[in-house]
């Protein structure tokens, strides 16, 4: 079932086939806040440090222009009259302004979000307080407002500097919504364990008395409250009471030592361990988990990722292992790692191969190269691949780099823009040196000075060598061209020498019968943690909850 998808989600969310009604049994999404900015992927080098080198990943940017067709195809389309007056009562206060045109891309996929989740169901929605007031007036008229269950506040960073005119914006909020009445709720789950090294003061009072190994406890009444309990009445250490257990039982927990007399001649009492207990509830303010800051051993460059911590909490507290987790803005895949880690079945639906190419190499750098996932919406033989570049020539890019595992360079001023060097490899000569392949894509006609223009690009930047990866095949005066370019030598991979220029085709990178000749490569991304191994994960499920 698990399932990474490509393309808008909305048309995927629509698609019955793929999400059948009650299909889905928890929903996290982080959309975009509608925050008027640009977000870039910052790339890292093997040693762990940052690159200079991002590339743009989106610009959270709405107009009403791009956005007019949409919300009046969904005012006429829509059944939910409650959101479709929600949503003209909004026109006529925010009128065709960016805000407005934010919602008309929300609303649509709300509803359809929740057409799929099954009555068991929730739905979490993090935003930030640019639009969180208007989202959750979405949500209301969506799922009814006595379905809202949570507005949960999380701390994502600290206070940075004295603000001269309002206090510092550093938390995101949390809307959570339940399909119904049955939604799942795992009580365990909300529980969090103690922390003996910081105890709060009330927690440390309470549970003052020590034993010799150091385990914390309380004591406990054990006294009946029911006073008409004559099958517990009896003398237990002098003191004739209606006690809580039988006789016998009493017996076997004071030769076990549970039961202590506080002072000589004093009513029996109960150890309770700290350690036995269920552990501190959550509330609705989450300040225990800490933002990724840019050391974060799990952090992989994505502008707008969220700690593992966070989803997998939410995860915890409102699915079953096996249930289907979905997110349909899934970003650097934070929610499917944790629903792959957790046990539950997982889809993910992006806009950008950007994103889709790290979580795929995110998967299997946490959980082996052998993890099974379905794709959809890439293609898979040359016909698609000609229709994604005449769509698109930007997300072709992007796909056709993904085929050799290029990183690609620093967004252009236009979507596509051809600036001769689309992509890079990187492998190392030395522990300390670092050598580049440059790549370039074609999604069009291509020619013999393409070559030319290639190698130039090569000599000029210093690079070992380039390879051309077209979507038309070429010509044999190309490959000519390119033989005549001649070979470069590695050193350190044995002196093996390899072509200085490389000519592949989109074709023979899908069939698999083409391949780049070079050393080992560099992964592009990040490296994400190793995860435990399947039934590692089940204990360590089972000792949390």
């Amino acid at each position: 079932m698990n399932r990474l998808l490509f393309g808008d989600n909305l048309p995927w969310l629509r698609n019955k086939e793929i999400f059948p009604d009650a299909s889905v049994d928890l929903v996290y999404l982080d959309p975009p806040f509608n925050s008027n900015a640009d977000y870039n992927v910052l790339f890292r080098e093997a040693s762990g440090q940052a690159s200079q080198a991002q590339f743009h990943a989106f610009t959270d940017t709405w107009n009403w222009a791009d956005a007019a067709e949409t919300y009046n195809h969904f005012i006429d389309e829509c059944p939910n009259i409650a959101v479709v007056d929600m949503m003209q009562g909004f026109y006529s206060f925010l009128r065709s302004s960016p805000m407005m045109a934010y919602l008309a891309m929300m609303a649509p996929r709300l509803v359809e979000l929740h057409r799929v989740l099954k009555p068991t169901g929730s739905l979490y929605l993090h935003c930030d307080p640019t639009a969180s007031h208007y989202l959750r007036m979405v949500l209301d008229s969506v799922f009814k407002p006595e379905n809202f269950r949570n507005e949960i506040v999380w701390k994502r960073t600290t206070s940075k500097s004295l603000m001269k005119r309002r206090l510092p914006r550093n938390h995101d909020v949390l809307l959570a919504y339940q399909k119904t009445d049955a939604a799942t709720w795992n009580e365990e789950a909300i529980f969090q364990p103690y922390d003996k090294s910081d105890l709060d003061e009330k927690t440390e009072s309470k549970y003052s008395g020590t034993d010799p190994d150091g385990r914390r406890y309380t004591l406990g009444d054990l006294t009946n409250p029911n006073r008409n309990r004559p099958n517990l009445t009896y003398n237990f250490l002098g003191h004739h009471k209606v006690w809580r257990w039988t006789q016998d039982r009493m017996k076997a927990a004071y030769d076990a030592g549970l039961i202590v007399q506080p002072s000589k001649g004093a009513i029996p009492r109960l150890k309770r361990y700290l350690d036995e207990q269920r552990g501190i509830p959550l509330d609705d303010v989450w300040v225990d988990i800490p933002p990724l800051n840019s050391q974060a051993a799990e952090r992989l460059g994505y502008p707008t990722q969220k700690p593992l911590a966070l989803v997998e909490r939410i995860i915890a507290v409102s699915s079953n292992p096996g249930d289907i987790v979905l997110d349909p803005f899934c970003g650097c895949g934070t929610t499917i790692h944790a629903a792959q880690k957790l046990g539950r079945q997982w889809i993910g639906i992006d806009v950008t191969y950007l994103a889709i190419n790290l979580i795929k190499r995110r998967l299997k750098d946490a959980f082996g190269e052998e993890i099974l996932f379905e794709e959809r919406g890439q293609p898979t033989d040359i016909g698609s691949a000609k229709r994604l570049a005449e769509l698109d020539k930007f997300q072709f890019q992007h796909w056709a780099l993904s085929l050799i595992g290029a990183r690609p360079l620093r967004e252009g001023d236009g979507k596509g823009a051809d600036r001769g060097v689309d992509g890079l490899l990187y492998f190392y000569e030395s522990k300390e040196k670092r050598e580049k392949i440059i790549v370039q894509i074609k999604g069009g006609g291509v020619k013999r000075s393409d070559i030319a223009t290639l190698l130039g690009d090569v000599n000029n930047q210093n690079a070992k060598g380039g390879i051309l990866v077209t979507l038309e095949k070429p010509s044999k005066p190309m490959r000519e061209e390119a033989v005549a370019a001649g070979r470069y030598t590695s050193a350190l991979w044995h002196d093996k020498d390899y072509p200085k220029i490389q000519i592949l085709t989109v074709e023979g990178l899908l069939d698999g019968s083409e391949r780049v000749d070079g050393p080992p490569q560099m992964n592009p991304f990040a490296k994400a943690q190793r995860e435990a191994k399947p039934e590692k994960q089940q204990d360590m499920l089972r000792e949390m909850f």
